[in-house]
């Protein structure tokens, strides 16, 4: 055979590889263990063509050995969506699903399909950032979720409480590690509650205190099970307290390794682009020469409206549903700070909202227009700068 095509249906502990010639007759197919050994002599079939395309259907930890593996064999690669797959399955005989199929479908689709993103591997460097950048999502997610409890926790204790408190700031969680019922704040009194705070260092102390003692004057019930509750309260702050100390770390971590990005400059000097959110950028798009315009790039960031037409139904535009949702939150979110931050941006978005555009809609157009300036600065090499560089023509 002169082309062949491998699709590989991704699992935890066994893939599936199915190969199919240029007429999508399977001459391959059979279960393969995630392992180094295995995966060798899998990555062997090449010789059954004298060109081979890999396709994977997952771009995640569990195709990393073998991505690795691929890449260092020289092998290309091409990624296939799950949705793509998905919708496929319907076009092909048989109302069941099995791995071998999906392997099958996958190879079909790579041999039979242009539009395929091709994979490439990434340097140590944005490898980590991605690691990072999730590894402190599942923490924020936590701390969200631990704060919710609490918020909870302390409804079964004192609601006034609860709600004068700030759990996200470190003065209430200090408060909350040594006194938990309205019963112990009324004791400890006013004064010594803010003596209590100052020794730990707790800014507006006295604030807090007369807000807190307050809120403790108002209730005299005892409600039921109070001494678990409080019990359980003390176990969810110090939960919060840690997560809140692996967060900033986290954060410093983050923050070190993005500074030895080359681009790390360029990315940062865009107004609303924070270092959080570059690396979150960074994570999301890998190399940018996998871009070959603005165009693409905004595509890929789901910020590009495709149109919907049917008949004598036209001008109809809706937001694709292929995209990378990470992506999507940066420039959304720079967006956002940028309206706040940057005049230009301001003046973009009233012009927008003036133009009948609600508020998201006004929002996406300015992260449109931002991909193309960061696309700019990225292709030049050079800082944002508000007004643009004069050309050589105009000096």
């Amino acid at each position: 055979m002169t082309r062949a095509w491998a699709g590989v249906d991704i699992g935890r502990e066994h893939h599936h590889v199915a190969v199919v010639d240029g007429d999508g007759i399977r001459v391959f197919s059979r279960r393969i263990a995630n392992d180094e050994t295995a995966l060798l002599e899998a990555i062997g079939v090449r010789g059954l063509a004298e060109e081979m395309t890999w396709a994977i259907d997952l771009h995640s930890s569990e195709s990393v050995l073998l991505l690795t593996l691929l890449l260092d064999h020289g092998q290309k690669i091409v990624y296939v969506p799950g949705i793509v797959v998905n919708r496929a399955a319907e076009g092909y005989r048989g109302a069941g699903k099995t791995d071998a199929k999906d392997a099958l479908i996958i190879a079909d689709q790579a041999r039979m399909r242009r539009d395929l993103t091709v994979v490439d591997g990434d340097d140590d460097l944005v490898v980590e950032l991605r690691m990072l950048v999730a590894r402190r999502k599942d923490l924020a997610a936590d701390r969200t979720r631990a704060i919710n409890r609490l918020h909870d926790q302390l409804l079964a204790i004192c609601p006034a409480l609860q709600r004068i408190l700030d759990l996200t700031t470190k003065g209430p969680l200090t408060l909350l590690t040594g006194f938990q019922t309205p019963a112990e704040l009324r004791a400890i009194g006013l004064d010594g509650l803010t003596t209590w705070l100052k020794d730990r260092k707790v800014r507006n102390a006295a604030t807090l205190a007369a807000k807190v003692v307050t809120a403790a004057q108002s209730q005299h019930t005892t409600l039921p099970a109070e001494r678990t509750a409080a019990l359980l309260t003390t176990q969810l702050v110090q939960g919060v307290i840690t997560l809140n100390e692996q967060l900033k770390d986290l954060d410093e971590l983050i923050e070190d390794r993005f500074r030895c990005h080359p681009s790390a400059e360029v990315i940062c000097s865009m107004p609303g682009i924070g270092v959080m959110l570059s690396a979150e950028f960074i994570a999301a798009t890998g190399k940018m020469s996998r871009f070959t315009s603005a165009d693409q790039l905004a595509s890929f960031a789901g910020v590009t409206p495709q149109p919907r037409d049917s008949g004598r139904v036209s001008g109809n535009l809706h937001r694709t549903q292929r995209y990378s949702r990470p992506l999507q939150r940066v420039f959304y979110t720079s967006a956002l700070l940028s309206i706040q931050s940057c005049p230009d941006s301001r003046r973009f978005y009233d012009r927008k909202r003036a133009e009948g555009k609600r508020h998201t809609q006004a929002v996406l157009a300015l992260a449109r227009r931002r991909v193309n300036v960061l696309w700019a600065l990225l292709r030049d090499n050079r800082t944002y700068q508000p007004a643009p560089p004069l050309t050589l023509a105009a000096a």
